[in-house]
């Protein structure tokens, strides 16, 4: 990730992303960037804060997904033919009724 694209997020998903990355630290997943035991004592162990220099410096492993507009349409259309088809197939299944 680049610098320009930290500045493209929304402040809530930049939360969304440092606070993801926060709990992940605070789990006991590993730093991905160096940082030694006198930088540690200065942010006081607080996974908030490294989390917050790993966005900046931008190696953090977590993506947003924006919806684009007409998506929501087009899987709503995706649903109904399946299910239409799955509809037909069992039809085409059972046996036909005798009236």
């Amino acid at each position: 990730m680049a610098e320009n694209e930290v500045e493209s997020y929304t402040k809530y998903e930049k939360a969304r992303m440092i606070g993801s990355r926060a709990l992940q630290i605070a789990m006991g997943a590993p730093f991905l960037i160096k940082m030694d035991e006198k930088d540690l004592e200065l942010l006081r162990f607080n996974p908030i804060e490294i989390a917050k220099i790993e966005f900046e410096k931008g190696v953090l492993p977590i993506t947003v997904k924006r919806p684009m507009p007409g998506e929501r349409k087009a899987r709503q259309e995706a649903e109904k033919a399946k299910i239409k088809a799955e509809t037909v197939e069992e039809k085409e299944g059972e046996p036909a009724k005798a009236e």
